[in-house]
């Protein structure tokens, strides 16, 4: 495998696991004083659900790149609105709500770009050999 097409396999790859990480660190804020134990477990799980939905898309974009690109491309691109609306709701700031939005959804958007790129370098060094 040449060099350009390595960093493209695993570009894509590494950002998603840190992005994913990123989003499991949010899930954290489950845990409460005033919770039982298995309440705290139970909203624990329930605030992964976002980051195993995720898991399982980069398990099938690391098969199948383009169809992972692009659902990581709808996430990204789907989520954005949202997320900046809420966030917008929540401060009254178009900058801080514009911030949020580049640290959790564009990350996805960036990964499904690479990942379309990787399937289309690699199947053109598949052809070329």
């Amino acid at each position: 495998m040449k060099n350009s097409v390595k960093i493209f396999y695993w570009t894509p790859r590494i950002i998603c696991i840190i992005a994913i990480l990123f989003i499991s660190l949010f899930a954290l804020d489950a845990f409460s004083l005033e919770l039982s134990f298995w309440a705290q477990i139970s909203g624990f799980l329930m605030h992964l659900i976002p980051s195993f939905i995720l898991l399982a898309i980069l398990i099938l974009a690391w098969k199948k790149e383009f169809i992972g690109g692009i659902l990581f491309m709808i996430i990204g691109l789907g989520l954005s609105p949202i997320v900046f609306s809420h966030n917008y709701r929540m401060n009254h700031s178009i900058f801080m709500s514009l911030g949020i939005i580049l640290t959790i959804t564009i990350p996805f958007v960036i990964v499904g770009v690479l990942f379309i790129i990787s399937h289309f370098k690699r199947k053109k060094t598949i052809d070329n050999q």
